[in-house]
């Protein structure tokens, strides 16, 4: 393992820097920040003395830290356990699959039980390790103001109309750590949400919804701009009635969730989403739960069981409940899935959810001044080494 108190210089590697491509390049970190970057032949040998030199083959290639703006748990740990032990398990688990930040995401249930788990994130944040570990950039609020006939594996008996006061309230016990809210804008009150979140400069997702196309156009004129996983737990594409999965792909205004495993969406709709909106209007996630990590088994999600087996995720009657994807797996499978270049799945996974969440100054592209959060790919996409804000936080076995 690499002191935690080293300078590193990462050397002879393609880097998918901020704009453009370096062969034979070099990345230089330095108190959690990336000070240096460039080809290996500009290097002054005089300026490396201080750092502990990491030499990789050439075919190995440099990426920025992935951001998973949907994900509820790992290795047996879950937002909704409302303990900051379950979220220490999270931020040391996540590096191993490329993630380097993240929303913490919680999941329909009581307000007693959502209370709990946005006190504990929100207290969290605050505290949570400097470097070393994937951070945590917020909450992702998923439900409870969902619509009912969308609910998947939401408890429908803890799904609840928009409530304007109560969210005011919950953003509070959160310390205002809520960045994201999924929701149906079709129901009740949800607009004047919605338009609430906007001035807030908290993105609102539309999610676990029937809304038709016209409810789509009515949301994204108060605010709505993000689209939650989609084609999955929404109204589908008719001739006559495009819905919200026809809004999501031609709108531009929205930025759309993609779980690209395999399970939850066919390659070739994949495909379509990513030939309809291109690599700047796509953001990949997880929508992982606790049994990510683990093996095939029973898990909880919300006080329901789930069935884990063979890489899917699925309640007692089938419906499939969130996944056990890693993100470094879901760049992977996109440029297999669309033919896309990897500087585009990098975008998809790293820069565009760094935008959305405000954080591009310092994440979403390898770049001098930002966060030193890089992960190190081989030839074939698998994830190596994993810095967090300029710790390796994970290393492949054999590496």
């Amino acid at each position: 393992m690499i002191p935690k108190d080293n300078f590193i210089l990462l050397k002879g590697i393609r880097v998918y820097s901020e704009g453009k491509i370096i062969e034979d390049g070099y990345i230089k970190i330095k108190n959690k920040k990336i000070l240096e970057l460039g080809s290996v032949e500009s290097l002054i040998p005089e300026n490396t003395m201080d750092f502990l030199i990491i030499d990789f083959p050439s075919v190995y290639q440099a990426i920025p830290g992935l951001i998973d703006v949907h994900i509820h748990g790992v290795n047996g740990a879950d937002t909704m356990d409302g303990t900051s032990e379950a979220l220490d398990t999270m931020v040391t688990s996540l590096p191993m699959e490329g993630t380097t930040s993240f929303l913490a995401t919680t999941m329909t249930q009581s307000s007693e039980k959502i209370e709990q788990a946005l006190k504990t994130v929100g207290n969290y944040i605050g505290k949570q390790p400097a470097q070393g570990c994937a951070e945590i950039l917020g909450i992702h609020l998923e439900g409870p103001f969902v619509n009912t006939a969308m609910a998947g594996a939401q408890p429908l008996e803890h799904i609840i109309d928009p409530d304007l006061s109560l969210f005011k309230e919950w953003e509070k016990q959160a310390n205002h750590q809520i960045k994201l809210v999924t929701l149906a804008p079709e129901l009740p009150n949800c607009l004047e949400l919605i338009a609430y979140l906007k001035k807030r400069e908290i993105i609102a997702s539309i999610g676990h919804t029937n809304a038709s196309y016209e409810e789509v156009q009515n949301a994204i004129h108060v605010g709505a701009s993000h689209v939650t996983h989609l084609f999955n737990q929404m109204r589908g594409l008719h001739h006559r009635e495009p819905g919200t999965a026809g809004a999501a792909l031609l709108l531009d205004e929205l930025k759309c969730e993609l779980i690209v495993d395999g399970v939850h969406l066919r390659p070739e709709m994949v495909k379509l989403a990513y030939k309809q909106k291109g690599s700047k209007g796509l953001v990949l996630i997880t929508d992982a739960m606790r049994a990510k990590c683990l093996k095939n088994g029973q898990y909880d999600l919300g006080g329901q069981t789930v069935h884990v087996k063979d890489g899917k995720a699925t309640l007692e009657n089938g419906t499939l409940a969130g996944s056990i994807l890693k993100l470094g797996q879901a760049v992977k499978n996109i440029v297999y899935f669309t033919g896309c270049s990897l500087q585009e799945a990098i975008e998809m996974a790293s820069t565009n959810p760094a935008k959305e969440l405000k954080v591009f100054d310092r994440k979403g592209s390898i770049a001098v001044g930002k966060d030193a959060d890089i992960v190190i790919l081989d030839e074939h996409l698998e994830v190596v080494m994993t810095f967090c804000r300029g710790v390796l936080s994970y290393k492949k076995e054999e590496f």
